[in-house]
């Protein structure tokens, strides 16, 4: 882009009222933080949080795929340093109807009020992202779970890496509830069967109709040698795609910590240096108690204990409180944190 192209975007992007303040809605877009671990895990039976933060993946009905699901390193595209990536290690050429295999994040609505979605003066949705891989064609969708609705696109994966730039338009109709509650998915469909790509595409908001869902969508699943890299994911109010918005490590992981916090070093089995020691009272009572920063909601606390248990659990929204009546000499370890949308 010449210096002159660059400077009549900024200032199409000032006049829109993006340069200042915070555009970029999605959190970890750039793959940085991955609190469950980045090794790869095998992915294919069930939906869930796997490895990077914020982004979940989805699936549906029984299918012989598997993928592999990492945080890379990368080195190939200039201010990225981590992507998410997916390894086909089981191929599935006969697709079910029902089948799908979504990579999705999600919002809440407090905090996508500047689309001011349902209102007359509705903005437009533009999302960005880079991919390379196996070449292929696949769909994203945004979808609207407070008033089931739904808008897709296609777009190209090649071996080296692009910037997808998608415009979807305004919606007057259904405004996004403004709470700590689910209001809004990004959803990109890898594989999909026919009860989701029969109909016609929603290329305009509409009301959601399941056959419209990924129209055009191919198929990872279609060889074990395919692979799919995803970075640089930004969603932002408006028609223009500005540059990505980096944000340092430190903060990502503190926005992170809303929906999961992995404390101490969680996940590594290491009783030493990851447990949380109890602190018997009057040589009666074992208790277990330590704060941490508050979450979107009072979280599931998940945890591997040694030497006694966990009676009674008084935790609350930032404190974690366990009590033992008898038992004194015990401890918890890999305690993981989890509110997600």
């Amino acid at each position: 882009m010449s210096k002159a192209a660059e400077l009549a975007k900024w200032g199409e992007v000032s006049t829109n009222g993006q340069v200042s303040g915070r555009r970029n809605v999605v959190i970890n877009g750039a793959m940085q933080v991955a609190q469950r671990g980045a090794d790869a895990v095998a992915v294919g039976t069930a939906s869930g949080y796997f490895t990077v933060d914020r982004f979940k993946v989805f699936q549906g009905a029984t299918t012989d795929g598997r993928i592999s699901m990492s945080q890379a390193a990368i080195t190939d595209l200039g201010g990225f340093s981590k992507a998410m990536k997916f390894d086909v290690t089981d191929a599935d050429t006969s697709i079910a109807a029902g089948e799908l295999l979504q990579i999705g994040t999600m919002f809440e609505g407090q905090d996508i009020q500047g689309f001011k979605k349902g209102h007359s003066d509705a903005e437009g949705f533009t999302l960005s992202f880079y991919v390379k891989g196996t070449a292929k064609t696949y769909s994203v969708e945004l979808f609207d779970a407070d008033n089931t609705r739904h808008v897709t696109q296609t777009f190209n994966v090649t071996t080296s890496w692009n910037r997808i730039v998608l415009n979807f338009p305004a919606d007057t109709t259904g405004a996004f509830d403004s709470d700590n509650a689910l209001s809004l998915y990004i959803l990109i469909w890898v594989h999909a069967g026919a009860d989701y790509t029969e109909g016609t595409a929603a290329t305009s908001w509409a009301g959601n109709v399941n056959a419209n869902r990924a129209v055009g969508c191919g198929s990872l699943f279609s060889s074990d040698a395919n692979e799919l890299f995803i970075t640089g994911v930004q969603l932002e109010v408006g028609s223009v795609a500005t540059p990505f918005e980096h944000r340092s490590y430190g903060e990502e992981l503190a926005l992170c910590h809303r929906y999961c916090n992995a404390l101490l070093k969680y996940g590594t089995g290491n009783q030493n240096d990851n447990r949380i020691y109890n602190a018997d009272y009057a040589n009666v009572h074992g208790f277990i108690r330590m704060g941490y920063p508050r979450m979107r909601d009072t979280p599931d606390i998940n945890y591997t204990i040694s030497a006694g248990a966990a009676e009674t659990d008084y935790s609350s929204n930032g404190l974690i409180q366990l009590f033992n009546d008898s038992v004194t000499n015990w401890f918890i370890y890999d305690v993981l944190l989890e509110k997600e949308l």
